[in-house]
């Protein structure tokens, strides 16, 4: 049976050398970079940039990841792009912004490494996709020879694990995004269109920055965790494996990870791996803060309509918008698929009986004024 490499490297703090070296071993242990990357390639490194949020609310790649891989790569001899397509619209005001206040402009001028301003979009083909055969995208990905995919170790509310497979919606242009919520509300619709975008996206190498990761109320409202792991690997999907389980999250358990089970991309376990560096037993974090909503069908087939709409409306759960930590930045009313987020007195007002659970108001709240209720009756069902 052949066997996805993953690296599993080390480090415990983003001092410089110290992640430039994490980075050096990891490609050492895939190969070498010459195995990836040729001198002169335009390498385009698709971080996470989710929101504008400093790097110590471990929300995005830290820049000083993005700054060691970036040096190596431009010592090798190719140039490097730092790109993102974040959260809300996509355009030059908006990402200097969020490349100031996350540091990549700082360490965009220390390496000599360009930021992505290119805001144009393409429409392409996907013959590799399931689900979606036609894509919009970002033109920074047609611009690059290579793509790097830059991830950050984080659990994620809707999808309960945000990794590399994840890491490549970014190639949807701005609001873009939402619309997938909104044609695809059920979890496991919109894993395999994440799954699809990946596939098109094909990352040369894949990346993850789990130095400090992000537990609970993730991907944005969750607290910072020490991890101290650089993982990498050419196969985003065995990465997601890896880094799942160093979080004490059965692979099987996370949507992306269940759609690549399902086409036969990866296994549920560690057989089709292996792992070069530590053991993820050196790792292992089994206390690790893991948000509460499973993705779990709550709901048989063959239970009557009455019962299932009675299940339905006690097991949903929803946003509660906390007004006093409000600073009505109105993020949540642009970030809502089905716009049933409102704005009265300056705070936000939601009619709950449209939403779609997508939690994108959480996601891109900047100051963790919006939380998931789960109801007790849910909490009873996904037990475990």
């Amino acid at each position: 049976m052949k066997k996805e490499q993953v690296s599993l490297i080390e480090c415990k703090e983003y001092e410089f050398e110290a992640v430039k070296k994490a980075v050096e071993e990891s490609f050492e242990n895939l190969g070498g970079i010459d195995r990836y990357i040729d001198k002169g390639d335009r390498v385009l490194l698709k971080v996470n940039l989710l929101i504008k949020k400093k790097p110590e609310f471990a929300a995005t790649t830290h820049p000083v990841f993005t700054k060691a891989l970036a040096s190596v790569l431009i010592d090798y001899g190719a140039s490097v792009v730092i790109g993102d397509s974040p959260g809300g619209p996509f355009n030059e005001r908006m990402l200097k912004g969020i490349y100031r206040v996350s540091g990549m402009e700082q360490i965009a001028e220390e390496t000599g490494a360009e930021l992505n301003y290119n805001t144009e979009s393409a429409v392409v083909e996907n013959p590799k996709g399931k689900y979606l055969k036609e894509l919009t995208i970002a033109k920074m990905v047609l611009d690059a020879d290579k793509v790097i995919s830059v991830s950050k170790l984080k659990t994620h509310g809707l999808t309960i694990f945000t990794g590399a497979v994840k890491n490549m919606f970014g190639i949807i242009p701005g609001l873009k995004k939402p619309e997938f919520h909104l044609t695809m509300p059920e979890v496991k619709e919109f894993s395999e269109a994440l799954l699809d975008i990946c596939l098109y996206g094909s990352p040369t190498l894949s990346f993850m920055d789990g130095i400090v990761g992000m537990e609970g109320a993730g991907p944005s409202g969750g607290e910072p965790r020490e991890i101290g792991a650089v993982i990498a690997s050419g196969s985003p999907y065995h990465l997601d494996v890896v880094a799942s389980s160093l979080i004490n999250l059965k692979p099987g358990e996370v949507p992306t990870i269940q759609r690549c089970i399902e086409r036969n991309i990866c296994k549920d376990n560690l057989e089709d791996i292996d792992i070069l560096g530590l053991p993820i037993s050196h790792f292992l974090l089994e206390d690790y803060a893991i948000p509460e909503y499973r993705t779990r069908k709550l709901i048989a087939d063959w239970m009557p309509g009455f019962l299932k709409t009675f299940i339905e409306m006690r097991t949903r759960p929803r946003p509660i918008f906390n007004h006093e930590r409000c600073i009505a930045c109105g993020n949540c009313v642009e970030s809502c698929p089905p716009q049933i987020i409102s704005m009265e007195d300056q705070r936000p007002v939601a009619d709950l009986d449209r939403c779609i659970r997508c939690f994108c108001c959480q996601e891109l709240c900047p100051v963790k004024a919006v939380k998931i209720h789960r109801p007790w009756l849910l909490r009873q069902m996904t037990r475990f």
